[in-house]
């Protein structure tokens, strides 16, 4: 009997362990990280944007996202995004104020960050000519690809870096 015992706690033990996300909590609790997938259910809104209207202006495109995961979701990082132009991708670097930090969503419940950019001239050698966007969550493989509607994006003073930047998340009240 005793190596039944043995054998039965063993094998609960094992099985308590693979049922564990990265951060220790059970895989069937209430609070998955999203490096166990739940970003991969958090709904990405693209816009609608606030639109720069001439070059030299500033826009801003807020991108809201919500848990559809059917759990807590938590976030831990900054948003990724890409502008594509032509077979060209460049990354968008976060904003001086963004701060890398765990964001935790309830189930549809939303946060948002914000991109914002420089118009550049239509055509220019000082600006991208941007197609889309790609976004990235912390903690996430999946891309959302969104068509850039906005006209070119200026570039800083190198030549090759987009006059553009991401904030952090932000949820209700930060």
């Amino acid at each position: 009997m005793r190596a039944t015992s043995l054998t039965v706690a063993a094998l609960a033990a094992a099985l308590l362990l693979t049922a564990c996300d990265d951060g220790g909590d059970a895989a069937g609790g209430q609070d998955t990280k999203a490096g166990s997938g739940c970003a991969d259910k958090l709904a990405v809104q693209f816009g609608p944007a606030n639109a720069a209207p001439a070059a030299g202006d500033t826009g801003n495109v807020p991108v809201t996202v919500t848990n559809r995961s059917g759990a807590k979701c938590t976030l831990d990082g900054l948003p990724g995004v890409e502008f594509e132009a032509g077979d060209k991708a460049t990354t968008i670097a976060p904003d001086d104020a963004a701060t890398s930090k765990k964001t935790t969503l309830a189930k549809e419940a939303t946060t948002s960050f914000t991109l914002t950019y420089v118009q550049g001239e239509g055509g220019g050698t000082k600006s991208l000519a941007v197609k889309s966007v790609k976004l990235r969550l912390p903690g996430s493989a999946k891309t959302h690809s969104f068509k850039w509607s906005y006209g070119d994006v200026a570039l800083k003073s190198d030549g090759q870096t987009p006059d553009a930047s991401v904030t952090g998340f932000q949820q209700s009240g930060d």
